[in-house]
């Protein structure tokens, strides 16, 4: 292009920059379908094109965005292309100037009427606009393009459109006219209400969401629209778990949904319910490692160490034939959602049953297990882990050592070892020690909630009840989202009988950040009864240990139950927790105090 030269010449390193600019459009043509033929395309980047993009660019580079924008929408109108026409909302979207964004989009889906990338940016930018009243007639024609087989589908994105939107509210009104003529379709109605129900929940109304749910698996009882909504509606609507049971129900080899609902289940520490689950997934695809893997985890929690080693050897086992015959076969690590490799979930289940060993005091297994990890990653685990076994068996100050030598290349190093150190002390109940490392942790690391909150935690095992209540406020005052400084608190004062409402507010607060936590919801059974509340201490401490069957809560629900002369179940549940961890001091007291004969 020899007319081009000088211009080159002159604007150097911006002109190359402007190039490259070009390529990227080109790159972006590839995924939009061409509004002229591709050869038609290419003559259209004739030589007063080029020079009016490039001009456009070096507006834009220069901080004259209303410039660039005005350049290259006047060349998307003249040549049609979706890739300028793209490009000019993007500058103005870039520049926060939203008519300007709409104005392009707009004349883009006028252009390019088949354009489905047009209809979601006209669509998507009147919702940023706060327009989503505006939206109903470009959804409408979305729908309209979608092939018959693809509109299904489509349809149930639609309420992402709204998840950013200012008034979330505007929602369900918006599709219920977009979707009023699919919702009489046979083929269409199912999606369509399974859309509304996400809409209503969206804009906060879970009754209505519940409703259109239900009607959508009235009209297909395997489909797993209604049954993932139900998900996306735990725990904060018990309810809905009956949609995902009604599915499972018609569909029992549904294992994607169960798996899901057992991730939902294991959120909620609802352990005995989310291994409910993954037995029937481990039974209708019992080669499918990481449901094993999941089931050994939480068989764990319940302290179940024969039923979680052989879920894991399971496992193991399953990884180790897959691996050796090249085949991969990923988990999901339940903590943080990360999707582990074989290698990694090989190394999980072998921390787990060094666990479970651990749990049957079997240390000569535990140390076997954990042996056989070679991850730098995981080393603070396994040594906290051999470090407690150490301590169990009178070894403290060489456990305490163990942990002590472990390299702290960063804070986060430093600050994990105090915390390892600690729980290592606590496993053997030397609170004095495990108070005065964390108070060391505390002086290094002042501020930090979670060191405060475990200082807390020591603090009261010490009876010092004072400094406990001074610690948790800070941590309070210093994260007013954690839950367990509320409940913490609440409880002390409940277990206290003193400033019975002041706890009863202070647990009740801790609930309402953490719906349905079964810990918090003994706290709030425990602070009822301490008021006189039997009726309604017992039913939250039903429902606490129904979802956790833990030895403190099993305490707490056999003791009202002893005391309001329902005995023979009292012991049949505090026989339960005594099995599960007889060692428990508020298990121990309570049942010296009531002088029950089990």
């Amino acid at each position: 292009m020899p007319a081009f030269t000088p211009l080159l010449r002159a604007t150097g390193t911006l002109a190359v920059f402007a190039v490259s600019c070009l390529l990227v459009l080109g790159a972006q043509a590839q995924s939009v379908k061409p509004a002229k033929p591709a050869e038609e395309a290419k003559s259209a980047l004739d030589a007063p094109l080029f020079y009016q993009l490039l001009i456009g660019e070096l507006e834009l580079r220069s901080g004259q965005p209303g410039n660039a924008f005005e350049v290259v929408l006047d060349a998307a109108r003249r040549t049609k292309d979706e890739v300028l026409f793209r490009r000019a909302a993007d500058i103005a979207l870039e520049g926060r100037a939203g008519e300007q964004a709409l104005q392009a989009s707009r004349a883009w889906r006028e252009a390019a009427p088949s354009s489905i990338d047009a209809h979601r940016y006209v669509i998507q930018i009147l919702v940023a606009l706060g327009r989503a009243n505006d939206t109903v007639e470009p959804l409408q024609s979305l729908i309209a393009l979608a092939p018959e087989s693809e509109r299904n589908g489509l349809i149930a994105t639609l309420p992402r459109f709204f998840s950013r939107a200012t008034d979330r509210k505007l929602a369900p009104g918006v599709l219920e006219q977009v979707l009023q003529k699919h919702l009489a379709e046979p083929a269409t109605r199912m999606t369509s209400n399974v859309a509304l129900g996400r809409a209503w929940l969206l804009a906060g109304d879970t009754a209505r969401a519940l409703d259109h749910a239900r009607r959508a698996q009235a009209l297909d009882a395997k489909a797993e629209g209604p049954a993932l909504l139900g998900l996306e509606m735990n725990p904060l609507t018990p309810e809905a778990d009956a949609l995902v049971n009604a599915y499972l129900q018609a569909k029992p080899s549904g294992n994607a949904i169960r798996l899901l609902y057992a991730r939902v289940l294991t959120a909620a520490q609802r352990y005995p319910e989310a291994i409910t689950q993954l037995d029937a997934a481990t039974r209708t695809e019992p080669q499918l490692a990481p449901p094993w893997l999941s089931l050994g985890a939480l068989h764990l929690e319940l302290r179940h160490p024969r039923e979680a080693e052989a879920a894991l050897l399971t496992y193991v086992q399953l990884i180790q034939a897959s691996t050796a015959a090249g085949k991969s076969s990923a988990a999901i690590d339940d903590d943080d959602d990360a999707v582990l490799t074989p290698a990694q979930g090989l190394t999980q289940a072998w921390l787990l049953l060094a666990q479970a060993a651990d749990q049957r005091n079997d240390f000569a297994a535990a140390e076997t297990w954990l042996a056989k990890i070679d991850n730098p990653q995981r080393a603070l685990e396994v040594q906290t882990r051999r470090a407690s076994i150490l301590a169990r068996q009178g070894k403290v100050e060489d456990a305490r050592e163990l942990v002590r030598r472990l390299p702290e290349k960063t804070p986060d190093d430093a600050r994990a070892k105090f915390l390892a150190e600690a729980q290592v002390l606590r496993d053997v109940k030397l609170w004095s020690d495990a108070n005065t490392v964390l108070a060391s942790a505390n002086q290094r690391f002042p501020n930090d909630p979670d060191l405060l909150y475990e200082q807390s935690m020591m603090s009261e095992k010490l009876n010092r009840l004072d400094e406990m209540e001074r610690l948790l406020r800070k941590v309070i005052e210093l994260k007013p989202e954690h839950h367990h400084a509320y409940n913490a608190l609440g409880y002390s004062l409940a277990e206290r009988n003193m400033r019975l409402p002041e706890a009863k507010s202070l647990i009740q607060k801790a609930l309402e950040l953490v719906p349905g936590e079964p810990f918090i919801t003994d706290s709030l059974g425990w602070v009822e009864f301490r008021m006189g509340n039997r009726d309604e201490a017992l039913r939250l401490l039903r429902a606490a240990y129904a979802a956790r069957p833990d030895t403190e809560i099993g305490a707490h629900l056999g003791e009202v139950l002893w005391v309001i002369g329902q005995r023979d179940e009292a012991r049949r549940i505090l026989r339960e927790a005594r099995n599960r961890d007889a060692n428990n001091d508020v298990l121990r007291e309570m049942l010296a105090r009531l002088r029950v004969d089990l």
